[in-house]
């Protein structure tokens, strides 16, 4: 569906230059939430604003269903537009155009027929439960309201793809909650591929199927949601997700400070019903003391995560180990 191939992009000002997307390769499939989640000056907006070119590659190729849309000229871009609905932080809405004529506004560039325009500004209103905000201006809404007209505009011409730049950031936690279900909603009913730009683990979380982490303009690490909790790879990964409520930051069970071994458990699915720690203790002769704990809840299943110090012989210790792997726990040792 999309493909990002060896795509650079250079800012320059005068003599400095800066590089803010170094050589990524990227593939998203079609109907994907797909998560791209990196800090401030990652380069995670700069590389989804060249999806649509909003920003031209300095290098590389972008395809959108086979079509190379570095390519085109500039009429050609605009029809490829066409099937690119984007969303932004701060909403980007028509202040002196009510809610109305902020959804009509895309369907009059196509310059269609005022029943038609009509028909569909009435029937997305509807759907992102916003028709007695018809007549209202953006100042009369509040933030959660804005963002729905901003999505409902986007999505106004039937795009194939929605681009989301921290299109929850500026909201509360329950307000994202209910634009994520939105997006959720538009993704499984329309089959649209969607690319959420963010910083909020708790978007990945909520509604991504996978998601890339980027740091210093580069992809770090990619994986399926479940398998990022589950054993995340570098230490950005690591830091995003402690970042969640109720998490216990890695860096502070440092081995050095106990006797034993420390391991982290991850389990999901059937292993996450089984009384696994209970067999360990009853089953090989060491001590088991637990550091930390939590269960993160994803779209889609839970990976609970259990941080261990376990003491004893080592032959012991690694038949625990290997008793764990056995079980289809995954176990990584700090």
């Amino acid at each position: 569906m999309i493909k990002i191939a060896n795509v650079s992009k250079v800012f320059e000002n005068g003599k400095t230059k800066l590089e803010a997307v170094k050589d990524i390769s990227l593939k998203i499939n079609k109907g994907e939430i797909f998560g791209i989640i990196g800090l401030s000056g990652a380069g995670k907006s700069t590389l989804i604003r060249c999806l649509n070119r909003l920003e031209e590659p300095t290098e590389g190729k972008i395809f959108i269903n086979d079509l190379e849309l570095t390519s085109l000229n500039k009429e050609d871009l605009r029809l490829a537009r066409k099937n690119i609905g984007m969303i932004f932080q701060h909403f980007n809405l028509l202040d002196q155009k009510t809610v109305y004529e902020n959804i009509a506004f895309p369907l009059r560039l196509e310059k269609l027929g005022k029943k038609q325009i009509d028909a569909r500004v009435n029937q997305l209103l509807e759907y992102v439960d916003l028709k007695d905000k018809k007549n209202n201006y953006p100042s009369q809404l509040s933030g959660g309201q804005k963002q729905r007209v901003a999505i409902a505009r986007a999505i106004a011409n039937n795009p194939k793809i929605l681009l989301s730049d921290e299109g929850t950031s500026a909201l509360d936690p329950k307000t994202t909650k209910s634009i994520l279900e939105l997006l959720k909603k538009i993704r499984d009913e329309f089959n649209i591929t969607i690319v959420m730009i963010t910083h909020q683990m708790e978007v990945v979380k909520e509604i991504c199927d996978r998601v890339a982490i980027m740091e210093n303009g580069q992809i770090v690490e990619i994986n399926t949601v479940e398998n990022l909790f589950k054993n995340p790879k570098t230490k950005v990964a690591h830091s995003f997700i402690n970042s969640l409520q109720g998490n216990v930051e890695e860096e502070i069970i440092n081995p050095k400070n106990y006797k034993g071994k420390i391991i982290r458990l991850s389990f999901m699915g059937d292993s996450a019903k089984k009384p696994i720690v209970s067999k360990v203790i009853r089953n090989f002769n060491i001590d088991v003391n637990i550091l930390s704990g939590n269960i993160n809840k994803l779209h889609a299943s839970s990976i609970g995560n259990l941080t261990l110090e376990l003491i004893g012989e080592d032959d012991e210790i690694n038949n625990a180990l290997l008793f764990l792997k056995n079980e289809s726990v995954h176990v990584e040792v700090i």
